[in-house]
C-alpha cells in the first residue's frame, strides 16, 4: 500500500520542477526576435539561453554545499523568488546586457530548485520509492524544457515574448508557495544519522565515480545528437524545411513517459540492468538514424530518448541510493558532470561532423556510450553478487 504522503510529495515535487525548470530555454524559440529586437547578432543573441546554463554548472557545488547545511523549504522559498523576479527583470528591460545578467541569475539560483530538490527527496523517501521519485523528477526537468519552448514560442506570439517571462515568474511564485506549504518536513522515513562526505569523499567511491561517468557520458551523446540532427536533417537527402526539424523535438515527450517506467524498471531489475538496457536501445537508436528515410529517424529518435532517459533516472537513482551522507555534494557533482558532458559532447562532435557528417557524430556516440553500457554491466554484476552472498 503506497502511503498518500508519497503521491503529494510527488506531485508537489513534480509541479515545482517543471515550473523552475520552463525558466531555461524560455528565449531558445525566439531568438530571432531577440535579435533584431535588440539588433545583436544571432551568437550574441544565444547569450540568452547559454548564460542561464553557465549560471546552473557555477552555482551546482556551493548549492551542493547548502543543501546539506540548509533546510530544503529555506532554499526553496530563496530559489523562487530570486529565479521569478529575474524574470520579471527580463520582462521590464530595454537593455541586452541587463537581460543577459538577469538571466545568468537565474541560472545561479535555479541549482536550489533542482540540485536541492534530489538531494531532499533522496533525504525524505525510502529506498523502495526513491527510483520512482527520481525518475518522475527527471520526466519533470523534460517537461519544464519542453513547456518553456512552448510557452516562449506558441504560447504567447514571438513578439511579445516579454509576456512569458511573467507568466513563468507567476507560476513559478504559486508552484514554490504550494510546494512550500505541502511538502512534508525532511526525514519521511527512518534514517540514521548521516555520515559526512565532502566532495573528495564523494569522488573517492569507485561506484560513485562511475555513476557521475554516466551522466558525462549519457549527456555528451544525448546533446550532441540532437545538436546536429538539424544540420543532417537539413542536407540531401532529406532536404526537410525547419518546420518540420523543429517537429522532431517533441520525441521529448518520451523523456515524460520513460522517467517513472524507468524507475519502477530499476526496482524489478536494479539500476545496472535499466542503464545497461538503456545504453543498449541508446544504441541501436543511434544506428538506425543513419537509415535515409525521415520515418526511420524519427522513430529512431523516439528511442533515442526512452534510452537516454531511462539511463539517467537509473543513475540517478543509484548515486542517491548508494549515498549515507553529502546528498548535496553528491547530487551536485551530478549536476556539473552532467552538464560539462554535454559542452564537451558538442564540442567534439563538431568536429567530428566536419570530419564525416552525420556518421562521423554516430561513430563517436557509439564510443562514448560504451561508458553506460559498462557500468550498467558492472553494477549489475554487483549487485548479483551482493544477492548470491545474503
Amino acid at each position: 500500500m503506497v502511503p498518500p504522503d508519497y503521491f503529494r510529495l510527488q506531485a508537489l515535487i513534480f509541479v515545482l520542477v517543471v515550473a523552475a525548470f520552463a525558466n531555461l530555454y524560455l528565449t531558445q524559440p525566439v531568438l530571432p526576435v531577440i535579435r533584431e529586437e535588440f539588433g545583436v547578432s544571432a551568437a550574441t543573441a544565444s547569450l540568452t539561453v547559454s548564460a542561464v546554463i553557465l549560471g546552473i554548472s557555477l552555482a551546482n557545488l556551493p548549492f551542493g554545499l547548502l543543501a546539506d547545511r540548509w533546510p530544503f523549504r529555506r532554499l526553496l522559498v530563496m530559489g523562487g523568488m530570486v529565479v521569478a523576479g529575474a524574470g520579471l527583470v527580463c520582462a521590464a528591460t530595454a537593455s541586452f546586457a541587463v537581460l543577459v545578467a538577469a538571466r545568468f541569475l537565474q541560472g545561479l539560483f535555479l541549482p536550489a530548485l533542482s540540485t536541492c530538490v534530489a538531494a531532499y527527496l533522496s533525504r525524505s523517501l525510502p529506498p523502495e520509492r526513491l527510483n520512482v521519485a527520481l525518475g518522475s523528477y527527471v520526466s519533470a526537468t523534460v517537461a519544464g524544457g519542453l513547456g518553456g519552448r512552448l510557452l516562449g514560442g506558441w504560447l504567447h506570439p514571438p513578439l511579445h515574448w516579454r509576456y512569458a517571462f511573467v507568466t513563468a515568474a507567476l507560476v513559478l511564485v504559486v508552484a514554490a508557495g504550494v510546494a512550500r506549504r505541502g511538502l512534508p518536513e525532511e526525514g519521511l522515513s527512518s534514517r540514521g544519522p548521516e555520515e559526512f562526505q565532502g566532495f573528495r569523499d564523494i569522488l573517492r567511491q569507485r561506484e560513485l565515480r562511475r555513476t557521475l561517468m554516466v551522466a558525462f557520458g549519457a549527456f555528451f551523446v544525448f546533446s550532441s545528437s540532437f545538436n546536429y540532427l538539424p544540420f543532417y536533417l537539413a542536407a540531401p537527402p532529406f532536404n526537410l524545411p525547419v518546420q518540420i526539424i523543429t517537429l522532431m523535438y517533441l520525441t521529448y515527450i518520451m523523456g515524460i513517459v520513460i522517467g517513472p517506467l524507468a524507475g519502477k524498471i530499476s526496482n524489478r531489475l536494479g539500476n545496472g540492468a535499466a542503464m545497461l538496457g538503456g545504453a543498449t536501445v541508446f544504441a541501436l537508436a543511434l544506428f538506425v538514424t543513419l537509415i535515409p528515410y525521415t520515418i526511420m529517424v524519427a522513430l529512431a529518435l523516439v528511442c533515442l530518448c526512452a534510452g537516454f532517459f531511462t539511463i539517467h533516472a537509473a543513475a540517478a537513482g543509484s548515486l542517491n541510493r548508494r549515498l549515507s551522507g553529502g546528498r548535496g555534494r553528491a547530487n551536485s557533482l551530478y549536476v556539473l558532470f552532467y552538464y560539462v558532458g554535454g559542452a564537451v559532447g558538442i564540442t567534439l562532435s563538431g568536429w567530428a561532423y566536419q570530419w564525416a557528417g552525420w556518421p562521423g557524430v554516430v561513430s563517436l556516440g557509439l564510443a562514448v556510450l560504451a561508458v553506460p553500457f559498462v557500468a550498467g554491466w558492472q553494477e549489475l554484476r554487483e549487485d548479483r553478487q551482493t544477492r548470491q552472498s545474503l
